[in-house]
């Protein structure tokens, strides 16, 4: 199989001969081999595996997102991506980085709460004046 995992902004991973793929869904964790039939998934946020004949068994974490199988191509579009040595390592690359991110994105969406409150009173003031 052909694997694509895909981020807003580039390809994160591009791998030709895979042999299978594990990743998490809704309904929990799923396995594609080459010959499986078609299929859509909702992804949340885990680990996905993927096997090659030359990196062996590749660990990622991945953000929420979809997978999509069509033939012999999977393609997983996901927010964010990490790529790790072990599940340990992979652990604490999550905790690092993607709560941090998401603390970051909490102060930027209190940031903008603020503003806009701002501008809604000073536009009740001029509309009232």
């Amino acid at each position: 199989m052909r694997l694509k995992v895909l981020l807003p902004f580039q390809v994160f991973a591009d791998e030709d001969g895979v042999s299978r793929i594990v990743a998490e869904s809704l309904g929990g964790s799923f396995g594609l081999l080459p010959h499986r039939l078609d299929c859509v998934a909702a992804l949340v946020p885990g680990i996905l595996i993927y096997e090659t004949p030359a990196h062996g068994e590749v660990c990622l974490a991945v953000d929420e997102g979809i997978l999509v199988k069509t033939g012999a191509n999977v393609l997983v579009s996901v927010r964010r991506a990490l790529r790790g040595a072990g599940l340990a390592q992979l652990r604490e690359a999550v905790a690092q980085q993607f709560l941090q991110e998401d603390a970051q994105a909490q102060s930027l969406r209190s940031a903008m709460a603020a503003v806009e409150s701002g501008f809604l009173r000073r536009f009740a003031r001029f509309e009232n004046a």
